[in-house]
């Protein structure tokens, strides 16, 4: 939604700048309500009752013990006191628990002997008893298929929720959604994967602690080349485990919270990886039609997949031999873990052949048919349990058994460490062997999946040493969370600049006098689309449009000030892109920003003067954000948008004397400068045909990309445009293979002076920070923008003001056209590379030449 339809984006501040900063700390978020060691049943051990009573006054919280801590117990213990306590909203309720397969009997089980309360499997919704109020369990699958609606519970706890993901992506954001009007949220897990940190993200916007698109701004860089790739910020990491931690906790041992291990040691686990030599010739033809001569290597999903199914029988008899060494040794029951239905059919097929009993879980089987297969390996009926990690390898307990067996290796980490963890956990008695097969030519796949191993334990020992400084004290880490306020400023200044390292607002309102300033030259940040600092000060860091434009009412208004009577505000903005599975819309739509930059700077007194248009690339933005897929358009047309350019918003400061169109001190041209006919093509555009035909197809596909998208801007400038033959060209281009995928190359020039299609996007200063091996700025302000701008709103010897500097470009570019520049910034990195490019341009303006030295000389001798 625009912030535009908010009637609080028309309101000015009603509190200080300084009030506005603090109430942006709304870290420690509670839902609940407090309960007593006395209220708690007294069969939770001293960690678990800790956590009980913390997630019960969070209200919305996560539960992340690890194996073997009574996870199952803790989430039937805070659900039975949700629904029965004095203090709850929702006394006499109803409370669900949403568990994967296989798993219920563990809650009916555990419910009864430590609780001794009854926990009912449900289906579906007309299985509910409307006269009893109690907890209902049922499996992911009734919730995802429709048959089971959240409706008419007041608490629900999603345990092992990571199963989800292999609902598909949009499956389980959809999933997630469907409990908002549920007051008292839960997730448990053993295993919440710290390295998948979309995941934790979207618990985070289950629970209602955080929206996920916002939580994505405010912590993760974006990878520009390729949409969905995150990575945290480096200032932010440890921000973003604390903050996890204040509705999350990750307790690796009853220690963390200060209580004894006793009891709680883990056995030892030995890993032992089989590699099985198997041919790895190759027939297969790439996709350039060249001859592949040996499989292996970096693959796909789907090649992995492929790989699998061609060195099955290989790894398989290495399973074969490994159980009947098992068996012989005579050392209990064993596990072995499959990925493929047909490995899981081999499989069945060998230990057949070999007399042994097993129990085999596949999807294909009633819940009650699958249950008893379980039944019967924990009652020792059966000799082995053959099975899916993605169905039998969440939450279940599975330690009577202390030997798995993955008769292949996958990508899916997750899926690996929690079936690995369903015989190694606390109260395992035995030391626990796992078997991990692959083919010599999975040797990558193992490689990837150990260094996600090393990643996992290492980001785990993370969130262990933040629960062991903090312990369950949300207001401790909301403490530690709250950010500086501003920094110390620091001005340095030169022949013709200024530079501040400052908070905009402090620096414009407390630092510069009223009409101080020629023009004003800046692109805003684009609401919380990115954060910049890791300071509350930074205008990304904001809630949504809304919150952003309720901070620029402190700057704008202080813009308005300092600019002379008459002169010009040029804002650069951009809209933003929606995607569908956040909005909800289903489809990606536009958040007309730049709208809402008009309208911010009409409500605090500017004129509006117009509008340039910045044209961009839509094949690189597609590549960015994917949301104009040729494939998508064809198969429906009505998903596809268009570009997204940008905008230079032309706000006039009123004049002193309104009875007069002029400035009070106007900027003026001279005629050598300024020529009629350049008055006129800016004005009119009024481009003529020089006469020259146009360039064939054929001609175009022989020239070098980037030389053909000048030369076919040059002539369509220069020629009535004709879009059947824009179109049949690229078509010839594309049947010769000459029209290029990641990028526009051709992209028709403008005959509108306010459309600007020649603007390139690489002249900034970030050449200069690649250069050098300095961090890049997010988003530096191009160049020909600023000089066109200046040359045109500006006169030589006048101050150009940039409130969000940056690397300092608009004060860089100012002095390089005769004027003067001044700038502030938050972020001391940028500033300080700021500071650098204009004491360059200091030393360059102050050494002298060698045409200097002969005007010297040539004066002495005169």
């Amino acid at each position: 939604m625009s912030a535009l339809t908010s009637r609080e984006f028309l309101d000015h501040p009603t509190i200080s700048h300084d009030e506005f900063l603090r109430e942006k700390v709304a870290f420690d978020r509670s839902f609940g309500f407090p309960v007593h060691d006395d209220d708690l049943s007294p069969a939770l051990k001293p960690h678990q009752r800790d956590i009980v009573k913390w997630a019960i006054r969070g209200g919305r919280r996560a539960i992340f013990a690890k194996f073997g801590l009574g996870k199952s117990v803790m989430q039937l213990e805070v659900l039975r006191q949700v629904i029965t306590h004095p203090a709850s909203d929702v006394p006499g309720g109803r409370a669900l628990i949403i568990a994967p397969l296989g798993v219920r009997g563990e809650f009916i089980r555990d419910g009864h002997k430590y609780l001794d309360i009854e926990v009912r499997f449900i289906r579906r919704t007309e299985e509910m008893d409307p006269a009893w109020s109690g907890i209902y369990v049922t499996n992911y699958e009734s919730v995802r298929d429709g048959r089971l609606s959240a409706d008419g519970f007041d608490a629900v706890s999603l345990d092992e929720a990571s199963v989800l993901r292999s609902f598909g992506s949009k499956t389980y954001q959809e999933f997630l959604g469907l409990f908002d009007s549920i007051p008292y949220r839960f997730v448990a897990t053993a295993t919440p994967s710290p390295n998948r940190h979309k995941e934790l993200i979207h618990y985070a916007g289950f629970l209602g602690i955080m929206d996920t698109g916002q939580a994505l701004t405010r912590f993760f860089q974006r990878d520009s080349s390729k949409a969905g790739n995150l990575k945290l910020y480096p200032h932010k990491e440890r921000e973003f485990w604390l903050w996890l931690n204040t509705w999350a906790c990750f307790v690796q041992r009853p220690s963390d919270l200060g209580h004894s291990d006793a009891g709680y040691d883990l056995p030892p686990l030995r890993v032992d990886w089989h590699q099985v030599e198997v041919g790895v010739l190759s027939d297969e033809i790439d996709r350039d039609g060249q001859g592949v001569l040996v499989r292996g290597g970096a693959m796909s999903l789907q090649g992995a997949a492929k790989e699998k199914r061609e060195t099955l029988a290989d790894r398989v008899a290495e399973l074969v031999r490994i159980v009947a060494q098992h068996a012989a040794a005579d050392d209990g029951q064993i596990i072995i873990w499959c990925d493929l239905n047909d490995e899981q059919h081999a499989i069945e097929r060998a230990l057949t052949d070999m007399g042994l009993s097993f129990s085999s879980v596949h999807g294909g089987l009633a819940d009650d048919v699958a249950e008893d297969r379980l039944d019967d390996w924990r009652a020792e009926r059966t000799y082995a349990l053959i099975g899916k990690p993605v169905m039998l390898g969440q939450g279940m307990n599975l330690q009577q058994s202390h030997t798995a067996v993955f008769v292949g290796v996958t990508y899916k980490f997750n899926d690996t460490i929690q079936a690995v963890h369903r015989i190694q956990r606390f109260g395992q008695q035995s030391a626990c062997d796992v078997h991990l097969i692959y083919a010599e030519t999975e040797s990558e796949i193992r490689d990837t999946l150990l260094s996600k191993w090393e990643e996992h334990d290492r980001l785990t020992d993370t969130m262990s040493d933040v629960i062991r400084e903090f312990g369950l004290n949300p207001a401790a880490i909301s403490a530690a969370l709250t950010r500086a306020m501003g920094v110390e400023r620091v001005e340095v200044s030169g022949p013709g600049w200024t530079l501040a390292l400052n908070d905009c607002v402090l620096e414009t309102r407390d630092h510069m006098d009223d009409n101080s300033v020629d023009l004003v030259v800046t692109s805003i940040p684009f609401s919380n689309h990115y954060e910049y600092t890791p300071s509350y000060n930074d205008f990304g860091h904001t809630d949504n449009n809304l919150h952003f434009w309720q901070q620029m009412d402190y700057l704008t208004p202080e813009l308005l000030r300092v600019l002379r009577p008459g002169r010009i505000y040029a804002c650069h903005v951009k809209d933003r892109i929606q995607f569908g599975a956040v909005t909800g819309a289903g489809i990606p739509t536009v958040s007309p920003f730049h709208a809402e930059a008009l309208a911010h700077g009409l409500k605090h007194g500017f004129d509006y003067m117009g509008m340039i248009t910045v044209t961009t690339d839509v094949v690189r933005e597609n590549n960015q954000t994917y949301r104009l897929g040729y494939t998508e358009m064809r198969k429906d047309g009505t998903k596809m948008g268009v570009g997204s350019p940008e905008y230079i918003l032309l706000f006039h400061k009123p004049q002193t004397d309104r009875s007069k169109g002029y400035a009070d001190e106007r900027v003026t041209k001279d005629v050598p400068d300024y020529s009629l006919a350049r008055w006129q093509i800016d004005a009119a555009a009024d481009w003529r045909s020089s006469g020259n035909r146009l360039l064939t197809p054929l001609e175009l596909a022989g020239i070098e990309p980037k030389h053909r998208s000048r030369l076919f801007k040059e002539q369509t400038r220069a020629n009535v445009y004709d879009f059947a033959a824009h179109v049949a060209t690229g078509e010839a281009l594309a049947e010769k293979n000459a029209l290029p995928s990641t990028f526009k190359s051709l992209d028709p020039g403008s005959w509108r002076p306010d459309v600007w299609d020649d603007v390139n996007r690489m002249l900034t200063l970030n050449g200069e920070q690649s250069r050098r091996a300095l961090e890049f700025h997010i988003c530096p302000l191009q160049f020909d923008i600023v000089d066109r701008l200046i040359e045109r709103y500006s006169n030589r010897g006048d101050l150009v003001y940039d409130p969000f500097g940056g690397l300092g470009t608009v004060p860089l570019r100012a002095r390089k056209l005769g004027r003067e520049g001044r700038a502030s910034e938050l972020n001391p990195t940028s500033f300080r590379d700021a500071v650098m490019y204009q004491k360059e341009m200091d030393q360059k303006q102050a050494t002298p030449t060698l045409f200097d030295m002969l005007e010297v000389e040539g004066g002495e001798a005169a």
